[in-house]
């Protein structure tokens, strides 16, 4: 072969892995951002006031992981919600105060009265087995 034909040829297979990789990129970028756009549609916005009790997710139970050991700490009184999803929080005990952000937050429902409840509205009462003896 001729040094000018196959540079001729080299010249041409180069720009056409340019142009398939160009494609695998635009490819790959609008995959991107049609997935992008189902995960946020699937995001629950959370929407906390101020004075309201949460619990706040310990990230740093990962490392130490216990199969019965709750990864919720708290409760926590929410004091300052901020513009982007932060939320100022106080802990109830010592008073220390953080910032964190709201995915790591969910509501602390309270149960009151419980023990002052009629038996009727209360589904979960159990009831001891009866033996009889033989």
């Amino acid at each position: 072969m001729n040094n000018d034909d196959a540079g001729k040829a080299r010249k041409l297979a180069l720009c056409e892995i340019e142009e398939l990789r160009d494609e695998a990129y635009d490819c790959a970028s609008t995959y991107n951002l049609k997935m992008k756009k189902v995960d946020d549609a699937n995001i629950l916005l959370k929407n906390f006031e101020v004075g309201q009790k949460v619990w706040l997710y310990n990230t740093r139970m990962k490392l130490f992981s216990g199969k019965l050991k709750s990864k919720w700490t708290g409760p926590y009184l929410v004091i300052k919600v901020g513009n982007h999803g932060q939320y100022e929080i106080e802990d109830f005990d010592d008073h220390v105060r953080q910032v964190v952000n709201g995915y790591r937050l969910k509501p602390y429902l309270e149960m009151k009265g419980i023990h002052n409840m009629d038996k009727e509205s209360v589904s979960f009462i159990v009831t001891s087995p009866v033996y009889e003896d033989n």
